[in-house]
């Protein structure tokens, strides 16, 4: 009973922490604006340059920044889970590149710039790269380790990004219209864009939490898993198609952000514990609250101009990374 509250309280501040975020990231920025005029926005609007700045940018871009942060932290945790590698994460094991390279594909060969458009190729790039990750590693008389899936994500993710590099070197016309989004960013977007991906999103969001309770039993390994009924490859190939739809709907909505799914993870289990059912919803909070606070302060680094929020992650997240590979201590 006493860990029952204690992981309630948690999740209470990380909802606290997630919507205090929120508002700060629709307050403050390059545009200089007060609490009062965020709140006189949304009640008294009156057309002018901050209410619109307000409206139609911050809102927007934090709304957008929660979503990817949450469903990258997710992802993080299942794949963490499902593949027994504590280095586990979208960006790590190639997904990210995968979709990546698809949706620079479709801008620069085939132009195409629809947002529903785009984020359905970004599954399929996810997808893509998901599957060739999990084919090579379990090749060979070991079958799947965590080593060989560190291995077969970073040749899979190498060799998206030099396709994707490929491609914009042929359509040198198409950079600039890309370079911003491939180093990861929530600038600039609309709500239109999350509005366009928001029910995959939210579909692996409620798949991921159906997901806990099989989880907890994978997590006691697959041999005990299996004495105890659980179907593996069905579990795995769910938490596979969960991964996809969160990780190629962040994608496709604000470009191949990393470290999240790595760092977030690790965060919440010190804090919360490994049950699942705990786990992945905070994971989801703190991941919201980490992107959201790494966008705001990207705004100040170089005012007036941004750090894309990547830049931002990868900054705070290779130092953990490192950390962790040295440690080699477990995902559970």
């Amino acid at each position: 009973m006493e860990n029952v509250t204690k992981n309630l309280l948690f999740l209470l501040g990380g909802m606290l922490a997630a919507a205090l975020c929120v508002l700060l990231s629709i307050v403050y920025g390059y545009t200089d604006t007060s609490w009062r005029e965020a709140y006189q926005a949304f009640v008294q609007f009156n057309g002018s340059t901050d209410h619109l700045v307000i409206q139609n940018v911050r809102l927007p871009r934090a709304l957008i920044a929660g979503a990817a942060g949450a469903s990258l932290a997710m992802a993080g945790a299942i794949m963490q889970t499902v593949t027994k590698n504590p280095l586990a994460a979208p960006g790590i094991l190639g997904i990210n590149a995968g979709a990546s390279f698809f949706v620079v594909a479709a801008i620069t060969i085939f132009g195409l710039n629809g947002t529903q458009t785009l984020s359905w190729v970004a599954f399929a790039g996810a997808g893509l790269a998901a599957v060739l990750v999990f084919c090579i590693s379990a090749a060979g008389r070991e079958g799947m380790t965590p080593m060989k899936l560190t291995l077969a994500g970073a040749a899979i993710a190498a060799m998206f990004s030099s396709f994707t590099q490929g491609l914009l070197v042929l359509e040198d016309s198409a950079l600039e219209q890309v370079l911003f989004w491939l180093a990861g960013s929530v600038q600039g977007r609309k709500l239109e864009v999350l509005q366009a991906v928001f029910p995959y999103l939210a579909a692996g969001w409620v798949f991921t939490l159906l997901l806990a309770k099989k989880l907890n039993v994978l997590a006691m390994g697959d041999d005990v898993a299996r004495g105890l009924g659980l179907n593996l490859v069905l579990v795995k190939s769910l938490s596979v198609m969960v991964v996809v739809l969160l990780a190629g709907g962040t994608v496709a909505v604000a470009g191949p952000i990393g470290f999240v799914g790595i760092m977030v993870p690790h965060i919440a289990r010190s804090w919360i514990g490994i049950d699942h059912r705990w786990l992945l919803p905070f994971s989801g909070l703190l991941g919201a609250v980490f992107l959201l606070a790494a966008d705001v302060s990207a705004r100040y680094i170089i005012m007036p101009q941004e750090v894309p929020v990547g830049v931002m992650t990868a900054v705070i997240g290779v130092p953990f990374f490192i950390y962790i590979a040295r440690k080699g201590f477990g995902a559970q």
